[in-house]
């Protein structure tokens, strides 16, 4: 065999760049397919149908706990096993849950490896489908024919199986691509630059086996030098293991690439691109299509249409019970404030909401003042302004209440980023970079901030800049279980009744 010093040497002529940059990376694949990595033996699964194997395997989880539950329960009760019927609602529930999953991409191997967004995913899902279903039940009338026992045991035992197997798939994964023990296809690499060992033991650790590496030539100049390495590539692939072919290059070339490349039609194999520079990581973003023209996401809204639908239900059913159910209490506080000082009840002022757009936010009175504009004097400890109730009021939020009716209309939400005064917010918007992205999302009554210790006045914009960096985390990560949670501290909160004043 030729060595590599011995391939650079004979490397001369018009297209010496390129033989020489292919006799290197030739030189270099003599060593790396020696690597321990290419020897290890490898699982009976590919990196590419891990999606398939993850969907499979929880459509048996989902199947396996609705025969599970059925069993357990009627052992526990002593009650006739019913496990077709069981068994074809939980086909049911997988289908609706792995179609609802795979259509948002969380079984790519890359979000099975995210922890965090999946077990909130798999999470909201789940919740999603049972009460999808449970309104199917209720509205055909079906409830007598599943026991509630039942279906409360398969949700538990669904739902920990499959939060368990997040955790082996994530494992799984780390250990796979750090060992290389996928199994995969012999591969060859056409690549514009060398410089590819990073990409070839990407490769191997997913399990694709680099059989030969050829580098295109640098020099535009010499245009023949593309067709000459193609033609090396396809001499080379005819006869030989290979079973697909991987291009690495950047977009900017696509051009001349794709005129060089035409070549490879003769071979009956797969063609990869492999899309290096700035524009890769364009098309690492979501594609869609309208009629005939590609569409590319540069931005998604911080909830889909799903989570919106949750966070829309959750605000509606919570803002509408706490108003009914404290009905007395508003009057009551209503009637107080008008003894007490002269003035209107309910306090309106301007605020933005989600976007931007602006709205009255609704709370009851507690000053002498009904400051709204451009100058607003943020409420301080001790403030005069202050009437005798509301301080009492401020002190345990029930000044905040009439927002469920903003909640209501749709203009805030029960847990979000809190609105400021738009006084405020046109100062801090102009010495806080980021301040207009917690516009994103409505207003809350209450937000990650107040609960996290950022609970009323920030006199600096230090201060402002804290409550910022903590409204836009909850943005990012925002979940159904985050916002109950929310909620639940929220009560600590107030009981506590700091930095309200």
């Amino acid at each position: 065999m030729v060595g590599g010093a011995d391939r650079l040497r004979q490397a001369r002529g018009p297209v010496g760049h390129a033989a020489a940059a292919n006799a290197q990376a030739q030189n270099f694949q003599d060593n790396y397919t020696s690597l321990d990595l290419e020897n290890r033996r490898r699982w009976p699964i590919s990196y590419r149908s891990i999606e398939i194997v993850a969907i499979i395997v929880d459509i048996l989880t989902i199947l396996s706990a609705g025969v599970l539950a059925d069993t357990i329960y009627g052992l526990t009760t002593e009650r006739p096993s019913e496990i077709t019927s069981y068994a074809g609602a939980a086909a049911v529930v997988a289908a609706l849950f792995t179609s609802l999953l795979k259509e948002r991409g969380f079984y790519k191997p890359t979000a099975l490896l995210a922890w965090t967004a999946q077990v909130r995913a798999v999470t909201i899902a789940w919740i999603g489908v049972f009460m999808f279903l449970a309104g199917c039940v209720f509205a055909l009338k079906i409830g007598s024919t599943f026991s509630r026992g039942t279906i409360i045991l398969f949700a538990t035992i669904g739902l920990s199986g499959l939060i368990v197997q997040r955790a082996f798939w994530r494992s799984a994964l780390e250990n796979g691509m750090a060992t290389g023990k996928f199994s995969g296809r012999s591969i060859v690499l056409i690549s514009e630059n060398f410089r590819a060992s990073d990409l070839q033991q990407a490769l191997l650790r997913h399990g694709f086996r680099v059989e030969r590496h050829f580098v295109l030539g640098v020099d535009s100049s010499h245009s023949s030098n593309w067709d000459d390495i193609i033609s090396q590539a396809i001499s080379y692939i005819r006869g030989s293991n290979v079973l697909e072919v991987f291009i690495a290059a950047e977009l900017q070339s696509w051009a001349k690439l794709h005129v060089s490349t035409e070549r490879l039609r003769l071979l009956p194999l797969p063609v990869n691109l492999v899309t290096v520079g700035p524009t890769s990581e364009l098309l690492k973003r979501p594609l869609s299509a309208i009629g005939t023209t590609t569409v590319i996401e540069l931005q998604r809204a911080p909830l889909n249409s799903f989570e919106l639908l949750i966070k829309r239900a959750f605000d509606i059913v919570f803002a509408g019970t706490a108003l009914v159910a404290l009905m007395p209490l508003l009057a009551l506080v209503a009637i107080v404030i008008k003894l007490d000082s002269p003035g209107p009840v309910i306090f309106r002022q301007t605020r933005h909401g989600f976007n931007g757009k602006p709205f009255h936010i609704l709370k009851f009175r507690t000053m002498t003042v009904l400051e709204d504009g451009d100058s607003i004097k943020q409420a301080v400890r001790s403030d005069k302004r202050v009437t005798r109730v509301g301080l009492w009021l401020r002190r345990t939020s029930i000044d905040e209440l009439p927002q469920l009716i903003n909640v209501l209309r749709g203009e805030m939400s029960i847990v979000g980023p809190r609105p400021h005064a738009a006084a405020h917010d046109n100062h801090f918007d102009q010495v806080i970079a980021n301040y207009a992205f917690r516009h994103r999302m409505k207003p809350g009554i209450t937000g990650y901030a107040q609960v996290k210790g950022l609970r009323g006045e920030t006199p600096t914009v230090e201060a402002m800049q804290r409550r910022v960096d903590i409204d836009l985390w909850y943005i990012d990560n925002w979940s159904f279980l985050l916002d109950f949670a929310i909620v639940l501290r929220t009560v600590v909160v107030i009981a506590r009744g700091q930095n309200a004043y």
